[in-house]
């Protein structure tokens, strides 16, 4: 039985990748939550507001002590965290379905962990050691993913706008992983969340000047959709962003990033679980690439970029 001192002193930090892995766990079960609210009238713009804005009141309860950061510098890194991993990442994937498919939008945004990888490369040129061997484990686990996603229906309809949006959305959740981990060698995980949240519902807030309205209070009350809010609010964007912060600063960028390759696998199995999809011989084959690729990755890169 491993105890919990050697999770934290072992040479692999594997408590904070079985952190990692519950946090990308609890992301891959949120599509039943947010089909749900969908088809009980809210709209994607609706179900990030009121997540995010349930997720950052709960973070002011006990993480209230500096509003601010120390300088305009810092304050501006925070914006462009709520901006990349908040309101433009969430309006760019959820905008990309209704113009193209589920498939090719989760193709494109689980791809991330590659442009995140070679972001680090490009702008941590002297401190990143991400060698070849490290990027075919890269490769190898992307191409897990997407055998796990396409599970045998090879075939894509390309959609330029549905398509774009999607990499919007990918490019945005690999700069917002590059920026956590520039700040959170200067603030703590909790400070950062909490400004991710306030600085996401900050700047949603021209998309209803275009698109006003909300839902009904009768509507936000009812058992089914607020029992889904609260757990997206509380569980899958305050729990979950605060963990994922936590795991970029302990494992770095490209380490913690890698993890999201492993989405589709967890939502595979709540789906088989909660629905009765079947797991077929493409899964099986994906998730083994997906899982031999994240070790190669983990074993070879040398510093916590």
């Amino acid at each position: 039985m491993i105890k919990p001192s050697q999770l934290r002193t072992a040479k692999s930090p594997l408590l904070y990748h079985l952190v990692a892995f519950f946090t990308v766990a609890v992301w891959g079960t949120t599509f039943v939550s947010t089909k749900v609210l969908l088809l009980g009238g809210l709209s994607p713009a609706h179900i990030f507001t009121l997540r995010f804005c349930i997720a950052y009141v709960l973070m002011l309860c006990f993480n209230h002590r500096h509003l601010f950061c120390r300088n305009w510098r810092d304050e501006l890194s925070m914006i462009l965290l709520g901006i990349t991993g908040g309101s433009l990442y969430f309006m760019a994937e959820n905008e990309a379905m209704n113009f193209t498919t589920t498939t090719n939008t989760s193709l494109i945004v689980c791809s991330c962990p590659l442009f995140t990888t070679l972001l680090v490369r490009l702008f941590y040129r002297d401190t990143a050691r991400i060698n070849t061997l490290q990027l075919l484990g890269s490769l190898l686990a992307f191409a897990g993913m997407a055998i796990v996603v396409l599970n045998g229906r090879f075939v894509l309809h390309l959609s330029p706008v549905g398509d774009a949006l999607a990499f919007l959305a990918c490019l945005c959740w690999a700069l917002y992983s590059l920026l956590m981990k520039t700040m959170s060698g200067r603030y703590g995980a909790s400070f950062i969340t909490r400004k991710v949240f306030f600085y996401g519902v900050l700047t949603i807030l021209p998309y209803y000047i275009f698109v006003p309205g909300l839902p009904s209070w009768s509507t936000l009350l009812s058992p089914r959709i607020l029992g889904n809010l609260l757990f997206l609010g509380c569980l899958a964007s305050m729990v979950c962003f605060l963990t994922w912060n936590w795991c970029i600063a302990r494992l770095g960028a490209v380490k913690a990033t890698t993890w999201v390759y492993f989405n589709p696998i967890t939502t595979m199995i709540f789906a088989a679980w909660v629905l009765g999809e079947a797991i077929t011989p493409y899964f099986l084959l994906g998730a083994s690439c997906i899982l031999i690729g994240m070790y190669i990755t983990d074993r070879k890169t040398k510093d916590n970029i």
